[in-house]
């Protein structure tokens, strides 16, 4: 039965194998995203604003070290789903254990020095004045749970790779629901303040691995470990590494950008506009998440059927998903530019806060409706194993465009040249992602096949 399940990828229909793979995945990211949303709710309303701006300071480090096991795995599961595709159940397994071995040396050894290096890198990512303190608590206890969370990351884009995204699904929903229980318990039952939202959030990344270990000792998954596969391979390794550094890279980017971004927005308004970005970050990870779930349910579906050279199959995918993403990122798009002032009471009653920020929100969406086919292209070229356009296409938007933009801009508008950077580097990147996407399609994808 579950080797029926990958080589669905390759028959049936591309429209219904997108909805498939995509509606299990934008619901896990749904069930995430507010997670993240919802808890920063409760800790601006159960300990204060301050306490949104310290989290904002912590989660791109964090998140840049749980990104190694994202990074590894989204690597690895592009190898897993040609693999499959090919037939070559071997390799896949041995990809699967590599990726287990190279995601807790990695992690391991960042937290550690993570840890050693507190006080320098708090400040560094912004973390100054009223949030050091708050942010530092939350630090130090988030960072015990990172390798957790990296093996979360890695093992679900490897239940998605074996075309199982239901059981991905309950992979990313287990620790939303899991920290929004302890939430309440630690913060608003308990009175632990930041202790009590740290301690949440690392005892929700536990839950979530206990599951992902579960589903691959269950026979729930075709992909059986034994403890040769562990030991590393270097052409697998290499292979990882050259397609997983483009996820890695993207989140190195993210990480950058916060630490840009609560710099220069700490020093034109102070914690208030920290605050603010905190909250249009928020919605920036859950808003879009019917798009962020096409463009993981796209990536198994292209990877299979290049792998098994079925190229009209990928170009209907391609077109398919970028078609249903623009269409529901419109929407967002229409519902966020009409209520911003109702969003934003959500998570404060900070009367600068609320000032702020709807005007933020407004500019920081506003080229919504175009960023689909600027995921969905970088996305294609990291699904068929072509590591190089993939890593340059991801970087474009905030690697080339929007980091100099928020440097530039500042000096001439101000703080409005932080919101209006967002914008200008999604239509800069978008041009540039469709340019690129559309020459592959004509020199690899459009030419006589026989399938």
């Amino acid at each position: 039965m579950a080797k029926v399940a990958s080589e669905d990828l390759g028959t049936k229909p591309i429209s219904k194998l997108l909805v498939k793979q995509a509606v299990p995945a934008s619901i896990g990211i749904l069930v995430m995203s507010l997670n993240i949303l919802v808890d920063t709710i409760f800790v601006g309303n159960w300990i204060g604003s301050t306490a949104i701006a310290a989290i904002n300071v912590v989660l791109p480090v964090s998140f840049f070290i749980a990104a190694l096991g994202m990074s590894i795995g989204v690597g690895g599961s592009s190898i897993i789903s040609r693999a499959l595709g090919a037939d070559n159940k071997s390799k896949a397994l041995k990809t699967f254990g590599n990726q287990i071995t190279l995601t807790l040396l990695f992690t391991v050894t960042l937290v550690v020095f993570g840890l050693l290096y507190v006080d320098d890198i708090i400040p560094a990512f912004g973390g100054k004045g009223a949030i050091f303190e708050p942010a530092k608590i939350y630090y130090i206890i988030v960072l015990y749970g990172v390798p957790f969370l990296a093996l979360c990351m890695m093992g679900n884009t490897v239940i998605r790779a074996e075309g199982k995204p239901k059981f991905a699904m309950y992979a990313m929903m287990i620790p939303s629901v899991g920290n929004l229980i302890l939430d309440y318990v630690f913060i608003n039952l308990l009175d632990l303040g930041m202790y009590g939202a740290a301690w949440a959030t690392t005892g929700s990344y536990m839950l979530c691995l206990l599951f992902i270990m579960w589903f691959f000792f269950s026979k729930n998954s075709e992909l059986k470990l034994s403890f040769a596969h562990l030991g590393l391979d270097k052409l697998i390794v290499k292979e990882i590494g050259s397609l997983g550094f483009v996820t890695l890279a993207r989140q190195a980017v993210v990480s950058i950008t916060y630490l840009f971004m609560n710099n220069i927005l700490f020093n034109l308004g102070g914690e208030t506009s920290v605050t603010a970005y905190a909250i249009v970050g928020r919605m920036l990870m859950f808003a879009l998440f019917p798009v962020f779930g096409i463009t993981q349910g796209f990536l198994p579906i292209a990877g299979y059927n290049y792998g098994a050279s079925k190229y009209s199959r990928v170009r209907e995918t391609i077109n398919t998903a970028i078609k249903y993403a623009v269409i529901l990122a419109t929407v967002i798009f229409i519902l966020l530019m009409l209520f911003p002032d109702v969003i934003t009471r959500l998570f404060t009653h900070d009367a600068e806060v609320l000032k702020e920020t709807p005007s933020a929100m407004r500019w920081v969406f506003a080229a919504t409706p175009i960023i689909a086919i600027q995921l969905i292209g970088a996305a294609y070229f990291q699904a068929i194993g072509k590591a190089t356009p993939a890593l340059l296409l991801t970087l474009t938007r905030q690697g080339f465009f929007f980091i100099p933009l928020i440097l530039i801009l500042p000096s001439f508008y101000g703080e409005l040249g932080v919101w209006m950077s967002f914008p200008i580097a999604d239509v800069l990147a978008t041009i540039v992602t469709a340019y690129f996407l559309n020459r592959e399609i004509r020199k690899t994808l459009i030419k006589p096949i026989s399938e």
